[in-house]
This record gives C-alpha cells, structure tokens and sequence, in this order.
C-alpha cells in the first residue's frame, strides 16, 4: 500500500452517496432488554474474529442485540453446519450461505426457513435489492419450488480484489513487462529459479481452493471446493449456456498439466497440497522463498512490511489469459449469505430475530458500520466527504486490512452490501487503476453458473451424487498434481472412474432443472 494516500476521499465524485436518505433501522428492538440470539460465524486464520472488534462491541448499542456467537474454522465450517441443519441444533442464525448442494436439499426438506416467505420483515434487504437494480440476480437465487433460503451479500457491480499477486522489483531486474499469459508466468519462474534454486516461485494462499479459483476460469473450468456452481466437479459452458463434466474434460486435463509441470520443475510450492497458514505464506513471499501468489490486494501491505529485502514491490495485475482466455474467479452481484434454520421459525422472537438480522447488515447505519466503522473513531465527514483516522491511513498494512484486522471492516462474512466505489476510496490510486484495466477487459470476471432448480428428491440424489464424486476427485487431482498418477497414463482409469461414480448422472441432473 502507498503510505501517500490522501486523507481526504470525496465520494460526491465518485457519484456515491454512502449516506442516503431513507435509513431504516426496523431491526432494532425497542428500548429495554436486548434481544439475545445465537449465531454461527465462519472464521479465518487471515483475518481471525475478535469479540473486541469495534464493529461487534457497537451492535448492541445500535440494535439493542445480545449476540451468542460460536465462532468455527473455516475448514470444520461446512461439517458444523451440515450437523446442525441436519440434526435441529442449529443456531438462531448462520451466516456466509449460499443453498446450493446439500443446502438446498436441506432447504427443500424443511430445515432452512424460505426467507423470501417473510419479505415484509426484510425491508433494508428488498430497499437495497432495488437500490442496486438487481432483482433478476436474487431471483436467480429462488429454488424450484419458487423460494429464496438466504439473504445474500449485495453488490452494485462484481470488482476485482484479488489476483496474481508478483514481485514488480523481480520484473524489473530481469527486464521483463508484466505478464499477460500463464505461459509468461512460467517464464519468469523459470528464470527466478535458475538464480535462486532452493526457491519455489509460486506459492498459494491457503489452500487449492484459492489458488483454483483464481486460475482455472482461464481454462474455461472451476472445479473443486470453491468451483463456480457449486457442483464441485461440473464447469459451465458459456457458449453453449450448459453444464459439462468439467472434473474430466480435456480443459481440465490440459490445466493440471500446466501446473504438474510447475510442481516437477521446483516452480510451484510443494506445500500447496496442504493449507499454508498466513503467518507462513506472508513469510515465503517477503523472504524471496516465492516471488508470485494468487492473492487479495489487501495483503500486500503486511507482506511489504514483514520484507528486509531492498527494493522489494508487490502489485496486482489483472487477470493473465489461458487456452480459454484472460477470465478469473465468476462472480454474480449476489453471494453467500444468511440463513435462518427451521429451528429459528419456532422462537416466540422469530420475527424479531430476523428484522434485527435485516437492520444489522442491511440498514444504511449497518452498512456504514461494516463498510467504515463507527464515525469519530475509524473516520471523520464533513458532509459528504470522508477522512479516515491517521492510524489508519498510515498504517503499513493499508486502509482495507488494517480495517478488517483491528476492527472488522471489510470481512466477507459480516458485510453484506458492497457498493464498488466505497471500497476503491479504501485502497490506493494503484488499485482503482487496476480495476479499471480489468473493467475494460472482454469479459474478464465472467458470472457464476445458474442455480439449478431441484425439487428435494433430486436435491438429496445430487447430494448423494456429489460426495463420493469429489472424494475421489480430490485424490485423483492431488495425484495429478504432484505426479503420483499421470495425465496420460492414468486418465482413462480416471475417467472410467469417475463415470462409475455416477458423474454422468449428476451432469444430466444439472442440466435437466436449469
């Protein structure tokens, strides 16, 4: 991050008006006891909740709520919920949902509440669906039974926050322009590896799944635990706006082979197989272990900061172009949201349980909330201009981070409404400028596949289905990577594998209820 930032942002140029009027605040209970509920939050060791954060001390006062939160690593997350929905012990509330899956087998059978029944109850989520102009993409939403299960996170227009994350001093030293294809990449790494042997040029954030998400679509795939769709192991066609067996295509076939090669030739990071803690992948990448990353633009700032070395630049760049073309992670203006289980439908407070939900996270006071922080400690206006706290300006790791990490700003799982130029004034002139070449691309951030509409007896087959299909998927892909199996070889094998699991079925299954 550049610690020049100007300290002044004027949103009136943006043509944003953080402050509209029409507030509501229909969630917060009257004056006197606080209404008390239990919900589930997802956590990330990037970015690890803290009860103490400004924004979860403020909700009381704002909303007259008491929130029992059970906080859950991200990878028990899904097992957690699935116990919950499926035994009635669930929580009041869960957040970061979205019903597809088992989920929406659940929600067909009566275990998540069809909140699109209560739609009255919401009026800040319905006033910023409206706001945005996006009703078509939450109806998109709606299972077969013409129902909506969750209150999703809202977006005025998909924006790139994360990306290839390189090292712009490397590219300097070796004389070399910015990478436009993965072809490029390799290059590079190559190049980096001969001078610096014990290295691994590329690591990854995380897991697979981050990395996955981020390169696959330039292969025309997304498959895995964060695959567009869902399916975990089906892809979308875009031309042919249909579902095809993505886990066993050529596309497929042809991208584990770029990155098989990465792994062989020392390119890629070995530990990828694993989830890499950040403490650990912020100390690759500032040491020289590893010069490039599939990352968000928020974490350069800590990076650059934990680096001795001189000279040492990180910077995004948009997306680099595969045998499909220059396309990223999909992203639609809806995504994972908020779910009430059926269990929440018999609290005498059911009602107020879900209008204090809709104020929390959907009310204009809310949003301010989750977007900035509380006015007076985070920032400062002088009408519609904002001015941020000097620490926070200053802070090395920049404006975003430095607000999701000491005050819960900015998290994925808390904030609900993202509107594309209030996020901008929250990182450099760098970013806004990257987002713009990215916004001029052809189709560079393509949407996420259709919901298909199952009723609950092919929700529960799909589910059934998918399982043992992505149980044996993730061996066989690990397999691939790492040259335990061979692409060429072992893929009929594969294949046959696959098909035995029924992947045929679940494909026509998709594509039978779009």
């Amino acid at each position: 991050m550049k610690k020049g930032l100007p300290v002044l942002f004027c949103l009136i140029c943006l043509g944003v008006s953080v402050f509209a009027a029409g507030t509501r605040q229909e969630g917060a209970a009257a004056a006197g006891a606080p209404l008390e509920f239990s919900m589930y939050y997802v956590d990330n060791a990037t970015l690890p909740f803290r009860e103490d954060w400004l924004t979860v001390r403020k909700l009381r006062d704002m909303f007259n709520v008491k929130i029992n939160w059970e906080i859950i690593p991200i990878a028990d997350y899904a097992t957690k919920v699935s116990v919950a929905l499926n035994t009635g012990n669930a929580p009041d509330v869960i957040l970061y949902q979205d019903i597809i899956g088992e989920n929406a087998s659940l929600a067909i059978n009566g275990a998540i509440v069809p909140i699109s029944d209560y739609a009255s109850w919401t009026p800040n989520f319905t006033a910023r669906v409206a706001e945005f102009g996006i009703q078509a993409d939450v109806d998109m939403l709606n299972l077969e039974n013409g129902k909506r299960y969750n209150l999703p996170s809202l977006y005025d227009k998909p924006f790139y926050d994360g990306g290839l994350i390189l090292r712009e001093d490397i590219l300097a030293k070796y004389n070399r322009a910015a990478p436009k294809t993965y072809d490029d990449l390799y290059a590079l790494a190559k190049a980096y590896k001969a001078d610096n042997p014990a290295s691994y040029p590329v690591t990854i954030l995380a897991g697979p799944r981050v990395h996955y998400r981020m390169t696959q679509p330039a292969w025309g795939i997304s498959v895995h635990t964060n695959g567009a769709g869902g399916s975990r192991v089906l892809s979308w066609d875009y031309g042919k706006k249909q579902f095809f067996a993505g886990a066993i295509s050529e596309q497929y076939r042809e991208y584990m082979r770029f990155w098989h090669r990465m792994y062989a030739e020392g390119l890629l990071d070995p530990e990828m197989v694993d989830p890499i803690p950040g403490d650990v992948w912020t100390r690759k990448m500032a040491t020289g272990a590893s010069i490039a990353t599939y990352a968000y633009y928020d974490q350069i700032g800590g990076v650059a900061a934990a680096s001795t070395i001189p000279g040492f630049k990180l910077n995004m760049y948009p997306p680099l172009a595969g045998p499909a073309g220059a396309h990223h992670q999909q992203k639609n203006k809806t995504s994972k949201g908020i779910i009430f289980p059926a269990k929440t439908a018999k609290n005498p407070n059911f009602e107020r349980i879900v209008r204090a939900v809709d104020a929390i996270f959907f009310s204009t006071e809310g949003a301010l909330l989750w977007n900035y922080g509380v006015e007076g400690e985070t920032f400062t206006r002088q009408g519609n201009t904002i001015k941020f706290a000097d620490s926070i300006v200053n802070s090395p790791d920049g404006i975003y981070k430095t607000m999701q990490l000491r005050y819960g700003c900015g998290s994925d799982t808390l904030q609900y409404v993202w509107v594309n130029a209030e996020q901008m004034i929250k990182y450099d002139e760098n970013y806004a400028a990257i987002n713009a070449r990215v916004a001029a691309m052809d189709d560079a951030i393509q949407l996420i596949p259709p919901t298909p509409k199952f009723d609950d007896l092919t929700a529960e087959k799909a589910t059934s289905l998918m399982s043992p299909l992505f149980d044996t998927f993730t061996v066989w892909d690990d397999s691939f990577l790492t040259g335990k199996k061979s692409l060429d070889a072992d893929w009929a094998a594969y294949v046959a594998e696959m098909r035995q699991k029924g992947i045929d079925e679940y494909l026509s299954l998709y594509n039978g209820h779009l």
